[in-house]
């Protein structure tokens, strides 16, 4: 396997190759997207991972770290905060609100401010340098063991049958017609299911940079999706309400 160039933009492991679907396919190794800006740390990491038998592919800014997503499949990100053409916690916001990559959150900023900051925004887990390559890796790996990190893109939940990748859903076998939000209301909710995914998390996922005047806007879409997928919308069995915190899709 070739170097990794730390100088390209973006910064891509020569016969690097895209993959259909998400998580690693059989035999693969699990390819870490590193966004960081210092060429030298990366190297630095890209070996160490590398002899752990990842596959390693490079970012030195946002808009890098966006064009590498949008030609590889990804099984983690490895995301720095602080880079040249914004927070890494934009790119962390917006992986969370579009697709099922884990994100593990490394940075000198160790205050625990931050670190809420960056789990609530999505992370995975959060890592702050200096660090072991060993505790990275064990963190990595503990990740991509999780539920969800690399399942196939359809998930099944009861009787509904919920197609992430085609934002297609059948319930017992019949389409069931979601508009674009409810739709990925849902699709957050399948992607953490058996997890409480909170309030606050639903409205930045759904209505980032949108000044909502009334947050009951979230509770109206919820109310429409259990119309649509419960046999009891008074008693639902699915899309669980956690008082006080957010929301739960069960079964």
């Amino acid at each position: 396997m070739a170097p990794l160039d730390a100088d390209r933009s973006p910064a891509v492991l020569a016969g690097a190759t895209s993959r259909s679907g998400s998580g690693p396919e059989e035999g693969a190794q699990p390819r870490i997207l590193v966004v960081e800006d210092e060429p030298g740390y990366v190297e630095a990491l890209a070996l160490g991972l590398r002899v752990e038998g990842f596959e390693v592919l490079g970012a030195g800014t946002l808009a890098d770290a966006r064009a590498a997503l949008a030609q590889f499949t990804c099984d983690l990100v490895l995301l720095d905060v602080m880079l040249p053409d914004g927070s890494g916690l934009d790119l962390c916001r917006e992986l969370r609100a579009t697709t099922r990559t884990p994100v593990i959150v490394v940075s000198a900023r160790s205050q625990e401010v931050d670190v809420v900051v960056g789990l609530e925004l999505g992370a995975a887990d959060y890592v702050t340098k200096p660090y072991r390559l060993r505790e990275l890796v064990a963190r990595i790996r503990s990740v991509l063991r999780r539920p969800g990190a690399t399942d196939a893109s359809r998930v099944a939940v009861g009787d509904l049958d919920i197609d992430l990748e085609g934002r297609s859903v059948r319930r017992d076998g019949v389409p069931v017609v979601l508009s674009r939000r409810e739709f990925d209301l849902l699709a957050l909710l399948a992607e953490h299911r058996g997890q409480v995914i909170t309030r606050e998390r639903c409205l930045d996922a759904l209505w980032w940079g949108v000044d909502l005047a009334d947050t009951r806007t979230l509770d109206t879409h919820v109310k429409r999706l259990r119309a649509k997928l419960e046999d009891d919308p008074a008693q639902p069995q699915h899309l669980i309400t956690v008082r006080g915190v957010g929301f739960r899709l069960d079964g």
